[in-house]
């Protein structure tokens, strides 16, 4: 008998072939296929999602999840196209789920090393974990018809610009305008495995002593350039691996973002605000620099992100004042006295970090771009009275998008005479008419916009 959702020419013989000894590994990539199909049908950040489904698995078990669908996602449009070919008819709703573990399959089989007859034997199993044992022999049957014919699919697929670039067109084509230089670097960039940087606890150690700690412990690693405190790791790591972690020697954060509490330039006593702060890493970099008569606020309107923020300055040894706040309405006890410093780490696109959050390339619209421009700006609007005379806001996003970043900042000089960039204490990045722009480098830092902006004396 037919199966109603088949491979090309292949019949799903599942109830006619012989079970063989559960292979290992299907629980897992039943996991990676349920997070990829929360991330592809129902629009969920894929950070949230692995939290969540890999909760129950051992650590070991949650890194291969991840790898299978951070992987899958860089790989998406790629992907799709393969499975389009090895399918002649569309996908039924209640099997969505199971195309997922189909493209699961096939990035094992494309882009990872383990051995074919494996991957396939534990995805076959996996079908059987989603509760789906009738489609074990159509997964089965797809998979090992790639095999045979992996030449000719995927010279195929490769006319299509979409699966060269693994990018949505909307933003090929903002990259394009905007980089006419770069942009093809930036995507290739993009598609990456990004590497890990740690920031080191100034207060504690210093970069010297602890990368001497690392190289104790078989960990390479290399400076960050024009930072003080960076770190590059050979290879990621768990942070239980990291000596000193748990006891806040050290902490995970790109070189990019390490930038921001260097560029703020918060002096001792002076008043900083960290608006936007979640999940707190900028917060820490600012404490860490400053070891005295610093008042610094975090604010973020999302209760639960703070407390992320509590914790790793508890693990930092760090103190701050900690208030739920709109930066769009500033109001409280936390907003009654002005500010030396802000920090608005503003909500964006996020195109800058898309190798460390690659579900953001399917998850985001062209039309995000505006509504985030139109947020920015009311950011800005609403935090600049709260800014003391003299005093100077940092405004960051990890966008690569000039509308998010200098137009952004034009359009608010242009209607705040009271504002002033002042040029950066960087030579990192390229300049623009205004702010710099970091771009996504290979082995170093992700993408990031900065601009400085002093509030006028009189």
């Amino acid at each position: 008998m037919h199966d109603t959702w088949m491979a090309c020419g292949l019949v799903d013989r599942a109830r006619h072939t012989p079970r063989s000894p559960t292979p290992i590994g299907a629980e897992t990539r039943a996991a990676a296929a349920r997070a990829l199909f929360r991330v592809r049908d129902q629009g969920q950040s894929l950070t949230p999602v692995l939290q969540q489904i890999s909760a129950r698995h051992t650590p070991a078990d949650q890194a291969f999840i991840q790898e299978l669908t951070y992987g899958s996602l860089r790989q998406l449009p790629r992907l799709e196209a393969l499975a389009a070919q090895l399918l002649d008819r569309g996908i039924k709703k209640s099997d969505r789920d199971l195309e997922s573990l189909i493209l699961i399959g096939l990035h094992q089989l494309t882009a990872m090393s383990t051995p074919a007859h494996a991957a396939v034997a534990a995805t076959v199993e996996a079908s059987r974990r989603l509760g789906k044992p009738g489609k074990a022999g159509l997964v089965n049957a797809l998979l090992r018809r790639f095999l045979r014919e992996r030449d000719s699919l995927l010279a195929e697929i490769e006319r299509d610009p979409a699966n060269r670039w693994l990018f949505p067109a909307w933003l090929v084509q903002g990259l394009r305008s905007d980089w006419p230089q770069d942009w093809e670097g930036i995507i290739e960039t993009s598609n990456e495995h990004p590497p890990m940087s740690l920031r080191v606890n100034r207060r504690r150690a210093s970069r010297g002593d602890y990368a001497a700690r690392l190289a104790a412990a078989g960990v390479a690693a290399r400076p960050i350039t024009g930072s003080q405190t960076g770190l590059i790791l050979d290879r990621p790591r768990a942070t239980r691996d990291l000596p000193g972690f748990d006891e806040g020697l050290v902490s995970v954060q790109d070189g990019g973002a390490q930038l921001a509490a260097e560029l703020l330039d918060a002096r001792p006593g002076q008043r900083v605000l960290d608006a936007c702060a979640a999940p707190g890493g900028k917060a820490a970099a600012i404490l860490e620099r400053v070891d005295r008569d610093l008042e610094l606020v975090a604010i973020d309107k999302d209760e639960a992100r703070l407390e992320t923020v509590r914790t790793n300055l508890t693990r930092l040894g760090l103190a701050a004042q900690i208030a739920v706040a709109d930066a769009t309405a500033p109001q409280g006890r936390w907003a009654e006295r002005p500010f030396e410093r802000i920090l608005l780490d503003a909500p964006c696109s996020a195109t800058g970090v898309i190798r460390r959050h690659p579900d953001i390339k399917w998850l985001r619209r062209a039309s995000d771009i505006g509504q985030f421009g139109r947020l920015q700006g009311c950011m800005l609007d609403a935090l600049w009275p709260l800014l003391a005379p003299g005093g100077r806001l940092l405004y960051a996003t990890c966008s690569l998008l000039a509308e998010e970043n200098q137009h952004q900042i034009a359009a608010f000089l242009s209607r705040q005479p009271q504002a002033e960039e002042r040029p950066l204490a960087t030579d990192w990045g390229q300049p623009l008419p205004h702010g710099r722009q970091l771009l996504p480098t290979p082995g170093g830092s992700d993408g990031f916009y900065y601009a400085l902006l002093e509030k006028r004396l009189a």
